[in-house]
C-alpha cells in the first residue's frame, strides 16, 4: 500500500482548500470521473497531480490517520507502507516534512488503531538513479520509522538494474529491499530484481507465471509476491477479475499475498480486494486462511511477532469453521 494511495477525493479537496492549492477538477464528481484509467501511466498522471495537496506535516498526518483507521476497520493488523519521497521533494516539500507528518501518525498506530505500521521508501524508477543513491543516507535519522527501500512508478522501460547501486547502498545500511516487478513489465524484470537488486520480496509479480523457470525459483525460495487484484484489473494488467492469476499462483506453490496498492484510486482497501478476488475465483475458507498466513510470513516483522499473528489467524479460522 502506497501512503499516497488512500487520498480519497473528499480529503484531496479538503487539503487543497486548506493549502489553497488549485485543482483542475471542479468538483468531487468531476474528480471521481478521472479515476478511470487506461493503463499504469494514466493512473500515475492523476496520482502525482493530487500529491500537490500534501504540503505540511499535518497534511501527511491526516492522510496517514485516515488510512490507518480504514485499514484497522478492514482487519489489518500490520502494515508495511510505501512512501514516495521524491514525489514530494521534487515539488519543494522537504523530506523532514514528509517523515514528521507520517511519523506522528505511525508512532501511535497501535494505541489508536490496534495495528503496527512502518514505512518502505520507494525510489521513482522514471527518475535519475543518482537521486535514489543520494536519498539512501538521508534515511538514517528515520530508522525507527523506515525499515526498507522499494522501487515503483512507471515500470516499462525502466528495468530494475538501473538502481543496482542504490540497492547496494541500502543493503549496506541494513535496510530491507523490495521492488515492483512483473506488473506491466516482463518476467525479466523479476529476475533482475532478484539477482541485481537482491530483493527479499517482489511487489506484484503477476507476470512471473509466464516463465516456468522463474516460477520454480520463486517457489523454491518462497519469495513473497504482493498481489493487488483490484489494481491489476483497474490498470488493465488483467482484463477482468475472473481472469486474475492469484489462484494459479497459489496452486503453483507461490507465497502470494493480497494487498490494496492505491485503494482510493482502485476501488477498495484490503478486505475489499480479498472479497473481490475470493468471489471471482471461488476461493474457499482454507485459501483465504492461507493468504492471511502468507501475509505475515511475507512481512519483515520479528519472528516472535509473526508467530503471534499466525496463531491469531489459526484461532480465527478455527472459530469460523
Amino acid at each position: 500500500m502506497h501512503i499516497e494511495g488512500p487520498l480519497e477525493p473528499e480529503l484531496a479537496f479538503a487539503l487543497a482548500a486548506r493549502n489553497r492549492t488549485p485543482l483542475r477538477h471542479t468538483d468531487l464528481d468531476h474528480l471521481r470521473r478521472a479515476y478511470a484509467f487506461a493503463d499504469l501511466q494514466s493512473f500515475l498522471d492523476l496520482y502525482y497531480e493530487l500529491t500537490a495537496v500534501l504540503q505540511t506535516p499535518a497534511d501527511f498526518t491526516d492522510l496517514a490517520e485516515a488510512y490507518l483507521a480504514r485499514a484497522a476497520a478492514q482487519g489489518v493488523r500490520h502494515a508495511e507502507v510505501f512512501v514516495d519521497p521524491q514525489a514530494h521533494t521534487s515539488r519543494g516539500v522537504p523530506l523532514e516534512v514528509v517523515f514528521e507528518g507520517l511519523g506522528a501518525a505511525f508512532a501511535t498506530a497501535e494505541q489508536r488503531h490496534g495495528l503496527s505500521a512502518s514505512l518502505i521508501v520507494c525510489f521513482l524508477r522514471d527518475r535519475d538513479p543518482a537521486e535514489a543513491e543520494a536519498l539512501v543516507p538521508r534515511l538514517r535519522p528515520y530508522r525507527d520509522l523506515v525499515i526498507g527501500v522499494g522501487l515503483d512508478s512507471a515500470e516499462v522501460g525502466n528495468p530494475p538494474e538501473l538502481f543496482e547501486r542504490a540497492y547496494a547502498l541500502a543493503a549496506d545500511e541494513g535496510l530491507h529491499r523490495v521492488a515492483h516487478a512483473g506488473e506491466e513489465g516482463p518476467p525479466a524484470y523479476v529476475w533482475s530484481a532478484l539477482d541485481r537488486l537482491g530483493v527479499e520480496r517482489v511487489d506484484h509479480g503477476i507476470r512471473s507465471l509466464e516463465d516456468p523457470a522463474l516460477v520454480a525459483r520463486l517457489r523454491a525460495g518462497q519469495v513473497p509476491l504482493t498481489v493487488c487484484p483490484l489494481s491489476n484489473v483497474e490498470l488493465r494488467c488483467v482484463p477482468e477479475m475472473v481472469a486474475h492469476p492469484l489462484r494459479r499462483m497459489l496452486d503453483a506453490g507461490l507465497l502470494a499475498t493480497v494487498n490494496s496498492d492505491d485503494p482510493a484510486y482502485f476501488g477498495g482497501y484490503l478486505h475489499d480486494n480479498t472479497a473481490a478476488v475470493s468471489t471471482a475465483l471461488g476461493l474457499g475458507a482454507g485459501e483465504r486462511q492461507r493468504l492471511a498466513e502468507n501475509s505475515f510470513r511475507a512481512s519483515f516483522l520479528p519472528e516472535a511477532d509473526k508467530e503471534r499473528h499466525l496463531a491469531a489467524v489459526r484461532t480465527a479460522a478455527a472459530a469460523g469453521s
